[in-house]
């Protein structure tokens, strides 16, 4: 393992599954050896709940928010396998940007001295990527990480999503901002979805890191408030999880990719409707022209 930390922003839009990716990742590290800590940066403030049997977390927000003397175990809590977990929190709602619990979050981690007292091999941010604000690429554009990694389904709006973060990764990475490490296809099914997802990232120039399956076993880990690796860690999802840390941690490169423009991407995505209608939605050869 690297001395040096690597800190790594995972984006996605909500309901793509990028918590689940996300806490699978940080166990499936953590059971390799890994010292992580996962930091929730979504106002949903439940990335951490699989680590920690499905229990909610005080947010960073809600605990400094009456400007009370806070301890680092007031903000964190020791999860599976020892990831330390960590919720960012959002405002009072209709108040405030929904962005601004990262800066608070990790201003006050740095004075309460997590990163050199635990010393992590990883940081994982767990960002929110519906709307790429001010608050939001603070994790892109200020150096706080290193790589960033988008998480993407074949669904339209999560394409869409993924290419606004190129955009701001585009913008901010030439000078001195996080470049993007890869693609995570997910809830990936037989089909069409994984060839559209390759020839999407094909376009913008970048790869796909790994292609995560649609599986049961996700939904039945998180009824029981776990992750897959540590509810099912025998099944074949804990193996693709363990495998798509190993390629994260491992292999480091990374690129600035080349979005899509509006209207190209919106060509792009009919192009392949009008193609998969025309084949019956039947897997294609070739990637749509």
């Amino acid at each position: 393992m690297s001395t040096r930390t690597q800190h790594l922003a995972i984006y996605g839009k909500g309901g793509i599954g990028k918590s689940t990716t996300t806490s699978n990742i940080a166990a499936a590290l953590a059971e390799a050896g890994y010292r992580v800590v996962q930091i929730g940066c979504d106002p949903k403030s439940d990335s951490t709940n699989t680590l920690r049997g499905g229990a909610w977390l005080e947010t960073v927000l809600d605990r400094t928010r009456d400007g009370a003397n806070v301890r680092l175990e007031n903000i964190s809590a020791i999860g599976y396998r020892g990831v330390v977990c960590v919720e960012a929190g959002g405002p009072v709602p209709g108040v405030g940007c929904a962005g601004r619990g990262i800066n608070a979050a990790i201003a006050l981690l740095h004075e309460l001295h997590l990163f050199d007292e635990f010393k992590p091999d990883v940081v994982l941010y767990d960002v929110l990527g519906d709307v790429v604000c001010g608050g939001f690429a603070v994790p892109i554009r200020e150096g706080l990480t290193e790589r960033v990694y988008v998480v993407s389904s074949a669904d339209f709006m999560a394409v869409y999503a993924a290419n606004n973060l190129f955009r701001a990764i585009n913008k901010y990475a030439p000078s001195g901002g996080a470049r993007l490490g890869g693609v995570i296809a997910n809830s990936i099914l037989p089909g069409f979805s994984r060839p559209l997802i390759d020839d999407f990232a094909a376009r913008t120039g970048t790869r796909i890191v790994d292609h995560v399956p649609r599986s049961t076993a996700v939904a039945q880990a998180e009824l029981c408030g776990k992750t897959v690796i540590e509810a099912a860690p025998a099944s074949p999802q804990a193996e693709v999880y363990r495998a798509l840390a190993r390629s994260i941690v491992e292999d480091r490169s990374s690129v600035i990719p080349k979005p899509m423009a509006p209207a190209e991407l919106r060509q792009w995505a009919r192009d392949w409707g009008d193609l998969l209608l025309r084949d019956g939605a039947a897997e294609p050869a070739v990637a749509a022209a």
